[in-house]
């Protein structure tokens, strides 16, 4: 799936956090919230703490596009909900980076819990696609299922 150049998905990769701001109905960008993100393969998978009742999450559903901020890349994206296939890849990604980085700055992490092993957050996994020039897309009324 993956439509992202090797650099920006290095780049994203390696950031903590990632900003994510979903569009409206009318294109119009929502506040961003600041969210963990994790790399498998050649996709970008982010998952929501809340499941999918969250904010952010009943957003993305809106439209299925919008913008993200990390590690240096500033880009429009496609949101594509994640097959249950990669959930536990998932998780063993958000488990080996998150602990990596709680040792490193030698303090607990607030989203430890939430974000790798609740059931809600499984259930909200979202892999991020960059997209080309992807203008006025038709709105589904649920994200759609990723193929493949």
């Amino acid at each position: 799936m993956t439509d992202w150049p090797s650099d920006e998905l290095e780049k994203i990769a390696a950031a903590d956090e990632l900003q994510l701001a979903s569009a409206r109905p009318d294109g119009r960008l929502r506040k961003p919230v600041t969210i963990w993100v994790v790399r498998l393969g050649d996709d970008i998978y982010v998952r929501s703490v809340n499941g999918r009742t969250s904010h952010w999450f009943r957003g993305v559903e809106d439209r299925h596009e919008g913008h993200i901020r990390a590690g240096g890349v500033d880009k429009d994206v496609r949101f594509v909900e994640a097959g249950d296939d990669v959930n536990d890849e998932i998780e063993a990604a958000y488990r080996t980076k998150y602990r990596a980085l709680r040792r490193q700055r030698r303090r607990p992490t607030v989203h430890a819990g939430s974000q790798s092993g609740d059931a809600r957050a499984r259930a909200a996994l979202i892999v991020v696609s960059g997209r080309s020039a992807v203008q006025g897309c038709r709105r589904p009324s649920r994200l759609q299922k990723r193929r493949g």
